[in-house]
């Protein structure tokens, strides 16, 4: 049950990207969403923590302390804001960069495909605004990249998908960066 469970949901999950960065205009880059899902070191753990109601690293975190798959998938995807990190030569640490827009669309595709696949017939154009906002003062994310992302999802929200995906890509086809 766990594995056709989980299975289903990656698989699911992807397909919705994959869709919605064809709409985009980074297809692609859709093609190649989340293959690390299907690695050994992410896979196995999904299905051990597979619930159908949560992501699995949620309950690897809560068993472990930590989540193996996370720390695998988040250093190998770069729609990702957690990939990009690098030390500072001013600070000395460890600081977010910001995201080539590329990835803050897949990133903005991703979330919108995870709130559909997870909330089901509950999903409103809203959602993706409301999880991102939840945590943003905690977020450990390149101010401009937040931003970006934040006036997409809020574009989302307001304007809905059609227009939303209009709008990127059109970017995406004039080279935007911000």
């Amino acid at each position: 049950m766990h594995f056709w469970g989980h299975l289903k949901t990656i698989t699911k999950h992807r397909h919705c990207v994959i869709k919605h960065c064809a709409k985009c205009g980074i297809f692609w880059q859709g093609l190649r969403h989340d293959l690390s899902k299907y690695s050994p070191t992410e896979f196995r753990q999904g299905i051990k923590f597979y619930t159908g109601t949560r992501s699995p690293n949620e309950g690897e975190r809560t068993t472990n302390g930590y989540s193996l798959a996370w720390i695998h998938h988040q250093g190998r995807n770069k729609h990702h804001f957690e990939y990009w990190k690098d030390y500072s030569m001013e600070s000395k640490q460890l600081e977010p960069v910001k995201m080539p827009y590329r990835y803050i669309v897949e990133m903005f595709c991703d979330r919108v495909a995870a709130s559909k696949t997870y909330l089901k017939d509950a999903y409103t154009e809203n959602h993706p605004l409301e999880y991102f906002m939840r945590a943003k003062k905690t977020r450990c994310i390149h101010p401009d990249t937040s931003d970006e992302l934040e006036t997409l999802l809020i574009m989302l929200a307001e304007k809905g998908e059609k227009e939303t995906f209009k709008f990127i890509k059109q970017r995406i086809k004039n080279k935007y960066t911000y």
